[in-house]
């Protein structure tokens, strides 16, 4: 069983769903989480890249740039290299500055030196949902452009 397998059980997959689901009612932002091992390439299956170069990678690969307000959000962690990534789409990057996601790392990286990874991603969902309601607030209208699952790769 791969690190990544072994990161989180069950059930604190079905908790950081739960406040996926919980941030987006607050925001027409879309949030999803990506674990993977390592950061490799896609070109290159086995050449380790930045992870920021990965997580646009894993970005495109999820269409997370179809979003109505190119308002989504992409929280990467490659465990076994230990890094995380935080990366918002155009429509986010447009209105915010340029250090706009380090208190949400900050909080996920403190439950992650805790060996907390459940509550660190938890925590941080749900503070990006906050920061993200400043500039996308929720519209009656609003659809769940993007699924709300982990996507493992």
């Amino acid at each position: 069983m791969s690190r990544v397998e072994d990161f989180l059980t069950s059930e604190e997959e079905s908790a950081i769903v739960e406040a996926i689901r919980i941030a987006e009612k607050n925001t027409s932002g879309e949030i999803r989480v990506h674990l993977e091992a390592e950061s490799i390439s896609s070109e290159e299956p086995h050449e380790h890249i930045d992870a920021f170069d990965r997580a646009t990678e894993v970005f495109e690969m999820l269409n997370m740039h179809n979003t109505k307000e190119s308002n989504g959000v992409l929280i990467y962690v490659a465990v076994e290299d230990r890094t995380l990534v935080i990366m918002g789409d155009k429509g986010i990057n447009d209105v915010v500055g340029q250090n706009f996601w380090e208190g949400t790392k900050d909080v996920i990286i403190n439950h992650f030196k805790n060996g907390d990874m459940k509550q660190g991603l938890v925590d941080g969902i749900l503070k990006a949902g906050q920061q993200l309601k400043k500039h996308f607030p929720y519209k009656k209208d609003d659809k769940n452009e993007l699924p709300d699952d982990i996507s493992v790769g």
